[in-house]
């Protein structure tokens, strides 16, 4: 009686268990548990690796990041410092026995220092703006960074004196530059960003650049220490000519700047060769179009010999390096959809190394991810699935990927996710192939017919893939089937392919969109008469110009659109950038073509019931643009409603209650007539 008892609590404890580990759809509320790995950096032997640890503070509503050190083979993974603030920007001294990192104080962002023998840390600088760029000299007794320096707002009146006591409005902003404010820091403060140099013990930053030009991106030295190589643009009419950037070298002792390009166009992100003899920079000769593909250039130390080395490879080149021999150097590049880690020699072989790149941007599945290298060639990245947000993998000894971190499995282990998988047709307009993604609803049964969620990515000359996406996820558990395409205009799929909005967007990305749409339909996996749309920006462009177009959709969700791209041109933070890489002219001199392309001129055609959605301070796509649509709506008595979200710039989802918030009132829109549907 005894023994069969103790079986029977056995068994019954065996129940529980089986029934707490039964799992559960992706929920609102896990956005909040959500960690990412950014920012790779391996020791120079290849031992252990810093990293950024993120995720989201549940109670301030913010992400968060520290810096964390694990060893290579995924041992002692820990914390590198007791401080509870956010820290970045972790760079590895050339010896490997420091670690110069950024951190915020009361006062703002410093550079501060790790031993990695005693663990000891130490701030060494006190400066005035946040540090970026961090740049370890050969010899480690130096480090460079890029710092704004600001400067005074142009005066153009005096006022007179106020009388003591009084109280008067604010004194007025006055501005007389091209570009004087950013979506999502708002107004620019006068100045510029220059170059310095901080002793490695700590001490006083030395300023090495001067005159009023922006001296920003990443920053390499000489093998001598004596110099050290960045790009900028110091042209006279810089503001005007903002598309151009070369490579300059200043010598740090003399300050004297040399100009070492002069293509029309972006050269940046140089690298200097381990044996000092070349340069590696990035770049193409700008030919205002849509889209360019990046490539990869080198040359002489003085600017001579220059040749192109990935100009047989059809997308473009990202986030180089040189390996350790010179012959080569390692990079990053998009490929359908996919992110990779390369290998690309001198003479322009290219080997990949690595697939899924990826993973942090938690949001929408987006291209992103950074990589490392070691000395002797142990490569370490952020790599994601649709199933996780990026872990670190690492590579060495010529065996693939090791997952070497788990940071989300004590959450997504207890979830079902929606399977994610990878669609391809052929457009009704040219028979191209355009590929797409689906994401079936988690606990997903083949024999019943799903309601249809099309998500249409930003950009547009941007790629969705086969990554992790917690908006796309969180539509997927509610019961929909989540389509989001790659139409043409998009990249990795080659220059030609990105560049056929030219002059031309919207354009026949729209039939890409609707032919996949008509593929999924026609596979019997969703409902036609159960269609919905939505999509944020570039993707808000195409939700508008679709039910502008189409009335098969029962709702739409139009987020952070463009509607009028005469007023959105002078009016949006990057005013300037649109004519003629866009459209051909500027809005008063090509009035027809900006309207013709306009989604607002087809709201007179729109009948299906429509959510706008856009940040109260957006400044890429104002809130004119989104309240545009939404009159003209009412005006016709059309269904619609304005949900404005306070504080949000254009990225919405940036605070990750917005990012609840944004898919709750997505879904609750299309509950409404799903549900009526059903009656």
């Amino acid at each position: 009686m005894k023994h069969l008892l103790i079986f029977s609590l056995f068994i019954l404890g065996f129940q529980n268990i089986s029934a707490q580990e039964q799992k559960i759809a992706f929920q609102p509320l896990d956005v909040f548990s959500l960690e990412w790995a950014s920012d790779p950096q391996i020791s120079p032997d290849a031992s252990q690796i810093i990293y950024r640890r993120n995720g989201f503070d549940i109670m301030k509503d913010t992400s968060r990041g520290n810096l964390w050190i694990i060893n290579s083979d995924g041992s002692s993974n820990r914390k590198l410092t007791s401080r509870e603030v956010n820290e970045s920007q972790a760079k590895w001294s050339p010896s490997g026995d420091r670690i110069a990192f950024v951190s915020g104080t009361k006062e703002g962002s410093e550079v501060y220092m790790y031993w990695v023998q005693t663990g000891q840390i130490a701030k060494l600088s006190q400066l005035e703006m946040a540090p970026g760029n961090l740049s370890w000299s050969p010899d480690g007794t130096q480090i460079a960074f890029t710092m704004f320096v600001a400067k005074k707002s142009p005066v153009i009146v005096k006022m007179p004196a106020k009388p003591k006591g009084a109280s008067w409005a604010k004194a007025a902003r006055i501005t007389d530059r091209l570009k004087h404010e950013a979506d999502g820091s708002g107004y620019m403060q006068p100045g510029f960003t220059h170059l310095f140099i901080l002793p490695a013990e700590g001490g006083t930053p030395r300023q090495i650049t001067s005159d009023d030009y922006n001296h920003s991106g990443s920053l390499s030295f000489s093998p001598n220490g004596k110099e050290i190589y960045f790009s900028a643009n110091r042209v006279e009419d810089w503001e005007y000519d903002f598309r151009n950037s070369e490579v300059y070298k200043v010598d740090i002792n003399s300050r004297i700047i040399t100009v070492l390009t002069s293509q029309n166009g972006p050269d940046y992100a140089p690298k200097v060769s381990p044996n000092g003899k070349l340069i590696a920079f990035l770049g193409f000769e700008d030919k205002v179009q849509a889209h360019q593909n990046t490539l990869l250039y080198i040359m002489n130390l003085d600017g001579s010999n220059r040749k192109v080395v990935s100009g047989n490879f059809d997308n473009s080149i990202s986030n180089i390096s040189w390996d350790s021999s010179g012959k080569g150097l390692y990079c990053t590049y998009d490929e359908k959809g996919n992110s990779k880690v390369a290998h690309i020699s001198t003479n322009g072989k290219l080997m990949k190394l690595a697939d899924n790149l990826g993973g942090t941007t938690i949001g929408r599945p987006y291209a992103s991810g950074s990589y490392t290298v070691a000395d002797n060639g142990t490569i370490v990245y952020t790599q994601s699935r649709p199933e996780y947000p990026a872990e670190l993998a690492v590579i060495q000894n010529k065996k693939g990927p090791h997952q070497i971190t788990h940071l989300n499995q004590d959450v997504l282990r207890h979830r079902k996710l929606g399977q994610t998988e990878e669609v391809w047709y052929n457009s009704s307009y040219d028979e191209r192939s355009i590929q797409g993604w689906i994401v079936k609803p988690p606990f997903y049964d083949a024999s019943k017919k799903y309601p249809l969620l099309v998500e249409n990515h930003g950009g547009p000359i941007l790629n969705y893939g086969d990554r992790f996406t917690a908006e796309i996820q969180l539509y997927a558990a509610d019961g929909y089937v989540v389509f989001y395409p790659n139409p043409r205009g998009s990249t990795s799929y080659g220059e030609e392919f990105a560049n056929l909005l030219y002059h031309n967007y919207p354009g026949q990305d729209y039939n890409d969109v609707i032919d996949g749409v008509d593929y999924l339909v026609k596979k019997g996996i969703v409902d036609s008469e159960k269609l919905f749309v939505t999509g944020g920006s570039a993707g808000g462009i195409m939700t508008a110009w679709v039910i502008g177009k189409n009335k098969r959709f029962k709702a739409a969700v139009v987020v952070k659109p463009v509607m009028n791209w005469i007023s959105k041109t002078l009016v949006a933070d990057n005013y300037y950038g649109y004519a003629n890489s866009r459209l051909p002219g500027q809005p008063w001199e090509n009035f027809e073509t900006y309207w013709k392309f306009s989604p607002l001129s087809l709201v007179g055609n729109i009948e299906t019931p429509t959510m706008v959605m856009v940040g109260m301070n957006d400044l890429r796509t104002p809130p004119s643009e989104a309240k545009q649509l939404y009159h003209a709506l009412k005006l016709r008595k059309i269904e619609t409603v304005l949900v404005e979200i306070p504080g949000a710039s254009h990225g919405i989802a940036r605070k990750p209650s917005n990012l609840i918030s944004k898919v709750a009132h997505t879904l609750a829109w299309f509950k409404k007539y799903n549900n009526e549907e059903n009656k």
